[in-house]
């Protein structure tokens, strides 16, 4: 992988998935390996198995396709040679459309993008019907979920300025939340920024 690029301020920019990377996700199931791996830590086949309803042979398989494309990695001194342990590898990506793709490659693009989307949606829901007698601190998290939606006029311009500013501060307050699994009463947590054009909806 190249080194990110950085912007003016020194905070790293995401890789561009290449067409080959591309592939190593073009699987629904690995997005779903991959979107868990990222929130919940380290998990082996059989632990992962149990969470998408696969057998172990099929989520090590595809552990084994993920880890040749760099999205994750083994954990070194922990698991046996019968039962690996397994995690999301570092650093961001994206996975953007481009004039120069080929109808294959769009296509692929559109799907892994599509169920990345599908995994922040199911999450949404599960939360949204989150209650206390599913979970003791369920009521403590209340006030700690934002779902926020502003509708402005902008033009394209005004917006990568506005993204690469909320890029900056999102990297700053984060920053001191990574490595916290195992602190008490801490969960793992996603934090979502969308910003996009209302489109038509015969838009192309």
């Amino acid at each position: 992988m190249s080194d990110p690029a950085r912007d003016e301020a020194g905070f790293s920019a995401p890789d561009a998935l290449t067409p080959e990377r591309l592939r190593g996700l073009s699987h629904p199931l690995r997005v779903r390996i991959l979107t868990i791996l990222q929130a919940r830590g380290a998990l082996t086949a059989t632990g992962l198995a149990r969470l998408v309803g696969e057998s172990s042979g099929s989520t090590s398989y595809h552990l084994r396709q993920l880890a040749r494309h760099g999205f994750v990695n083994e954990v070194e001194g922990r698991g046996t040679a019968r039962e690996r342990w397994w995690e999301a590898a570092r650093g961001g990506f994206t996975i953007s459309p481009d004039a120069a793709d080929d109808v294959g490659t769009a296509s692929a693009k559109n799907m892994v993008n599509a169920e990345f989307e599908r995994a922040r949606q199911e999450n949404i829901w599960r939360v949204l019907r989150w209650t206390p007698d599913q979970s003791a601190d369920a009521e403590e998290w209340r006030d700690a979920v934002t779902l926020r939606t502003s509708h402005l006029f902008a033009t394209p311009a005004q917006m990568r300025a506005l993204i690469a500013a909320v890029n900056r501060f999102i990297d700053e307050q984060t920053e001191g939340l990574r490595d916290q699994e195992g602190t008490p009463g801490a969960r793992p947590v996603e934090v979502h920024f969308n910003a996009l054009p209302v489109l038509e909806d015969d838009a192309r």
